[in-house]
């Protein structure tokens, strides 16, 4: 009797169990089926439709820009770094002790000024004994032609030999090769004591100094005294593709080509230029007589006239070289170009403010522009910006807020709250 009773309990127990599973299966399948209808219900908060496109919709926020008819500069971004014309490191050609400095670190100087003095006394007395030998050997130089004026005469009279005359005009030619060689003697001395007073060969900026006042110089140095670098004009050597090489060469045929750096974008160590600073501006020096075959460019240096002091050696620097200008182009703005599987296309707006998807023909490509050969007419409103989320026929409404006809973008939303409300008991 009683396992008849606990069979009967777990009977009614299971019944129970699969009685609230039923229950609560429909109730999910109607929350799911009152949620796809609200979904789906016209005029509903929740409903959910395409934000632009064929049959209207939300207008998508754009930028637009006009297709121009001008001068398009086709230019080539290069890296640089900046080298002097001229850099000399001072180095004394003689020994003895440094007496003056005459130079501030930093200082621009010209070339001829006195940079340091070195002890002269020892030069100065070389050069006095050679003069004191030049002027003994003179004076028997003059006495050896007196001599033989003198034998002369006493030829003619047969008071002396042929020999004796011709002995005299020996002694006279070996006398004045002797007086040269005094000449000479004396110019190497002169030399010597004016290499004891050191001048600067260029006009250019001093560097740090490296030797002090009261320091032992000799010419064995080689270290030197101090460098001077020329500051105006400055170089800048950058490389660049082989396969520009070309270009690069027809336009320096044609005449000048312009060369400017590019303002950094922040402040490094390595780069003096500001943003906020003009771009300086020079013109293509040379090319080098051959190709890197291991990177497959080729050397070029440019020149820049550098007057307030920007460029400084070894700094590197952004290039941008004018290689050509395409005269009389359809340019647009560079962001305005989409590619897709048929190839290049544009957006372009239209008058009742949706867009058209224009094919078009790409010409020259610069960093920030394109030249249109076909697909376009100069004046033609192009998308710039939000073309993304366009296809043909999308409606548009300037970002900037000119010409737009649709609400703002939280009108809708705030619609719904105001319906939702509405709604609430």
């Amino acid at each position: 009797m009683a396992r008849t009773r606990s069979i009967v309990l777990s009977l009614v127990v299971l019944a129970g169990a699969g009685t609230g599973y039923y229950l609560w299966q429909h109730r999910q399948t109607g929350n799911e089926a009152q949620l796809s209808t609200a979904q789906t219900a016209p005029g509903m908060p929740g409903r959910r439709g395409p934000p632009g496109g064929m049959g209207g919709g939300i207008p998508i926020p754009v930028t637009i820009a006009a297709a121009e008819r001008r001068d398009l500069r086709l230019t080539l971004d290069a890296l640089g770094t900046v080298q002097a014309l001229n850099n000399i490191t001072v180095r004394s050609q003689v020994s003895g002790t440094l007496n003056e400095v005459l130079f501030r670190e930093g200082q621009e100087v010209k070339a001829g000024d006195i940079l340091v003095r070195i002890d002269d006394r020892t030069y100065a007395a070389a050069l006095a004994q050679a003069q004191g030998r030049k002027a003994y050997d003179q004076a028997q130089l003059e006495n050896a032609r007196a001599d033989l004026r003198r034998y002369q005469g006493l030829l003619a009279a047969s008071g002396v030999t042929r020999q004796q005359v011709d002995t005299q005009r020996a002694q006279v030619a070996m006398l004045e090769a002797q007086v040269a060689q005094d000449q000479a003697a004396i110019d190497t001395a002169q030399t010597q004591l004016d290499y004891t007073t050191i001048r600067a060969p260029i006009d250019g900026r001093v560097g740090l100094r490296q030797v002090d006042a009261g320091n032992l110089v000799s010419a064995g140095d080689t270290t030197g005294i101090v460098t001077i670098t020329q500051m105006r004009p400055i170089a800048v050597s950058f490389t660049v593709p082989q396969g520009e090489l070309s270009r690069l060469m027809r336009a320096m045929a044609a005449g000048p080509v312009p060369v400017e750096t590019v303002p950094a974008s922040g402040g490094s160590p390595n780069q003096p230029i500001a943003q906020n600073e003009a771009p300086q501006r020079g013109t293509v020096l040379t090319v080098d007589n051959q190709v890197d075959q291991t990177t497959g460019t080729v050397r070029v240096k440019a020149i820049f006239p550098n007057a307030e002091t920007r460029l400084w050696p070894g700094a590197f620097v952004s290039l941008r070289i004018g290689i050509e200008t395409l005269p009389d182009a359809t340019v647009v703005p560079l962001v305005a170009v989409q590619q897709g599987p048929s190839g290049a296309f544009a957006f372009v707006a239209k008058s009742d403010n949706t867009v058209e998807q224009r094919p078009i023909t790409l010409g020259a490509v610069t960093q920030n522009e394109a030249a249109i050969r076909e697909g376009l007419q100069p004046g033609e409103q192009v998308v710039t910006s939000g073309a993304l989320r366009l296809n043909p026929g999308s409606a548009i409404a300037l970002a900037n807020g000119a010409g737009n006809t649709a609400p703002p973008s939280d009108a809708p939303r705030q619609g719904r709250r105001r319906q939702s409300a509405d709604a609430a008991p």
